[in-house]
């Protein structure tokens, strides 16, 4: 995952070389020209954790309760992370892992008695068919089990953001640095976090192509565009389904920007919600739930009931439509309470 400076994580930038020129708007970077240089080296390949690593990641569990035992045991339920193909996050983006004791150690900001509130904020219009923000509410709040609020929606002009027209596209593109840093000057005294949500197309920095979402892990402010993730802005056509399809992707995005926020970074153990993701199949192959890992970074930063945590995010993700993972959700909640499947 790139960083720029010392706050900000970003996400989905897509690195590989495409044939048509759709595909490379949709995912090839807009780097600087490059100078030549003498024959390098092929670097390692990347080599995703092993199982030991994997649990020593988790950290220590024996002397928590047996239902938190249950939450983060990774026994079943969570497919370890794959070796990567050549254009996907971990081959073009190494990363150091974070274990749960890490996180802990890196004293993250976390939630307090004043602020417990996490914000939503829309920016610009979003075409009927998109999804609303009283659904994203809904999933943030089943996902965090902190409140959440939505703010009035405000106009792209309102932002003081520098913007660019994509070279293919040919639409116009907001640079997300400049989203957050207003972002911080608007974050009502009881949030926790503020994210913001466009139909805009995104940019980081003018080097790269685009991003699906950019979020400050120290400033608590983060914005998410579902632009790329709608068919209809590369001028295809949408397919039957669409609709739950741009759902399940903002779905993604948004929780996995506001789990930065929290202080986690890209997740290199399992195929998790927090994983990192250098394409929109790659990040269409990642579930929508965290590993065990993950899950407990979580619960040390919210302090949740893991089942009941569950049992709300199955009823949320049915009523939604999203029924895989209701189901999930079902099944863990179950192994939680009772340790049977």
């Amino acid at each position: 995952m790139a960083v720029l400076g010392p706050i900000a994580l970003v996400i989905a930038l897509a690195a590989h070389t495409l044939d048509s020129a759709a595909e490379r708007a949709r995912t090839q970077p807009q780097a600087p020209r490059p100078q030549p240089q003498l024959p390098e080296a092929a670097p390692p390949e990347p080599t995703p954790p092993g199982v030991e690593a994997r649990v020593a990641a988790i950290g220590d569990t024996s002397a928590l309760p047996i239902e938190l035992q249950r939450a983060f045991d990774p026994a079943v339920d969570f497919a370890p992370m794959g070796k990567p193909g050549p254009s996907d996050w971990l081959a073009q983006h190494p990363e150091r892992p974070q274990t749960y004791d890490g996180y802990v150690a890196s004293g993250p900001n976390l939630p307090d008695a004043k602020r417990r509130v996490i914000y939503l904020l829309p920016i610009g219009d979003f075409p009927a068919g998109t999804p609303t923000m009283a659904s994203l509410v809904q999933i943030v709040k089943a996902f965090f089990m902190l409140d959440v609020r939505m703010l009035p929606p405000v106009n792209v002009a309102e932002v003081k953001v520098t913007t660019r027209i994509h070279d293919t596209t040919k639409k116009r593109q907001l640079l997300a640095p400049d989203v957050l840093a207003w972002l911080t000057k608007r974050l009502p005294d009881d949030a926790y976090a503020l994210m913001a949500a466009t139909m805009e197309d995104l940019y980081p920095d003018p080097a790269w192509n685009f991003v699906f979402g950019m979020a400050s892990s120290r400033e608590r402010v983060g914005v998410q565009s579902f632009a790329r993730q709608d068919a209809s802005f590369f001028g295809e056509p949408r397919a039957p389904g669409w609709e739950k399809l741009l759902l399940r992707r903002a779905t993604w995005t948004l929780v996995h920007e506001i789990s930065h926020m929290f202080g986690l970074t890209h997740c290199v153990y399992w195929t998790c919600v927090v994983s990192g993701s250098n394409h929109q199949a790659e990040a269409d192959s990642r579930p929508l739930h965290p590993c065990p890992v993950c899950a407990r970074k979580l619960n040390h930063a919210i302090k949740f009931d893991p089942a009941k945590r569950e049992d709300g995010l199955a009823k949320t993700l049915h009523t939604l439509g999203i029924d895989d993972e209701a189901t999930w959700s079902e099944h863990r909640a179950r192994w939680i309470r009772e340790g049977t499947r």
